[in-house]
Order: C-alpha cells, then sequence, then structure tokens
C-alpha cells in the first residue's frame, strides 16, 4: 500500500534552482517513494531573518510505502547529502524539503508535524500545493482553497509580498 504525501522545498543559497532541480531527481530515484507531479518554482522573501537571499520554492507529490519516520529519514539524508547545514533557526539553506501532508493523516511527534506547523500561514507552500492539487481537502476536512484565502488576501491587501513565477514545473 502506498500513500499520497506533499512535499515543500526551498532553497536560497548555493545556486537555489539547481538545488532544487537536483532535490526533484533525488526524490525520483529514493526507493519507495514514487514522484507523481511537481509545482513550477517559485521566488518568496524569507520567513525570518530578513538578512539573506530570497528563496526559491516549490511542492511535490509522491506516493510512498516509507512510514512517516523513515520518510523523514530519507528526506533528511537528502538533506544532508546536498550539503544542508543548519546555521541558524529559519536561516539560510541550500535545501529544505519538508513534509507537509502524509495522506490524511495527523501526526504530533517530537520529530514530525503533520500537517506541517506552520503551512496554513505560508503562501510559497500553500500557492504551489493549490497548482498540483486544487481539489485537495486537508486534514481537517476543509477544501485547501479555505487554507489559502488567508493568505490570497494578505498579498492582496499587500501584508505579504506575492510570490514571484521564475519557472515551470521541472519535466520528471
Amino acid at each position: 500500500m502506498t500513500t499520497l504525501c506533499y512535499l515543500g522545498l526551498g532553497a536560497n543559497i548555493d545556486n537555489p534552482v539547481q538545488q532544487l532541480l537536483t532535490a526533484v531527481t533525488t526524490l525520483a530515484a529514493l526507493p519507495g517513494i514514487q514522484l507523481e507531479q511537481v509545482s513550477s518554482l517559485y521566488g518568496s522573501k524569507p520567513v525570518g531573518p530578513q538578512d539573506q537571499p530570497d528563496y526559491v520554492n516549490a511542492v511535490a507529490c509522491i506516493r510512498t510505502c516509507l512510514a512517516p519516520l523513515a520518510l523523514l529519514d530519507n528526506l533528511q539524508q537528502l538533506e544532508r547529502d546536498q550539503g544542508r547545514v543548519k546555521l541558524r533557526h529559519w536561516g539560510e539553506r541550500c535545501i529544505d524539503v519538508d513534509i507537509l501532508l502524509y495522506g490524511d493523516e495527523v501526526i504530533s511527534s517530537e520529530r514530525l508535524t503533520v500537517p506541517h506547523s506552520q503551512m496554513a500561514l505560508r503562501s510559497f507552500v500553500l500557492l504551489p500545493l493549490m497548482e498540483i492539487a486544487p481539489a485537495l481537502n486537508m486534514p481537517d476536512g476543509r477544501p485547501l482553497s479555505a487554507w489559502a484565502t488567508k493568505v490570497l488576501a494578505d498579498i492582496q491587501s499587500g501584508k505579504e509580498a506575492p510570490l514571484v513565477p521564475l519557472l515551470p514545473p521541472p519535466v520528471i
């Protein structure tokens, strides 16, 4: 049995576009993971410290037979293999891959929180997710579009910087 999962990808140093493309290629080759779809790549302002470059973000849809923590372990190894070193909280990174959704499961453990604890607040997660899964229902039963309403309003009102489309979805 496989589980449909959504992953958030981001990078803002060491050629971020290439870092995301490398991560997507690596994801597609990982045992126990089938890459289904990837959103366009978007530019976004950093969350947290503003003295860092803008980010490149995307969302990927995968099917996996891996348990949630095994998937997390694989994603963290991918990050290490690409040179990720945590410098500071919400700081610059060459690659970040987060589990946004793992099927319709709600997980709250020391190592993993699903749905991702901040995804409802982040346009760079919700809008690429809407691109590839517009009819998605969230684990709380609400449609993804309901989750995205606030971030869209914040962008329209100028409270939040808009996402900048950078590249179409990578070919997988």
